[in-house]
């Protein structure tokens, strides 16, 4: 089970899925636990589109994903394949190849 949303988990999942409307609730009606999973598996169209979604994202609001993720309360490993890249990929090129690096050692994903 994931978490409540902060108003931070809110802003961001707002900047990346607008179209929502500002919900954070599932179809049959249960908050989200996690962020990103949602995007990569429901409203994302493919990953080229997951990809853009996180670009919306600034260098703070991309630390505070990779802070959760290190925390495990964003789970990175249950994205699809290819959106688990384009997240390691934001990380590196708006927050550091450190932070990236560490992230990928702390999730077994290297």
């Amino acid at each position: 089970m994931g978490r409540e949303f902060s108003e931070m988990d809110k802003k961001i999942f707002n900047k990346l899925a607008p179209e929502n409307g500002g919900t954070h609730m599932s179809e049959m009606g249960h908050p989200y636990p996690f962020i990103l999973r949602p995007i990569s598996h429901k409203i994302a169209e493919d990953a080229d589109d997951f990809r853009e979604r996180l670009e919306r994202l600034d260098p703070e609001e991309a630390e505070y994903l990779a802070g959760l993720a290190m925390e495990g309360k964003e789970d990175i490993r249950s994205l699809d394949e290819d959106d688990v890249d384009s997240f390691f990929d934001m990380v590196r090129e708006k927050v550091s190849e450190e932070r990236e690096k560490e992230l990928r050692i702390k999730l077994g994903i290297l």
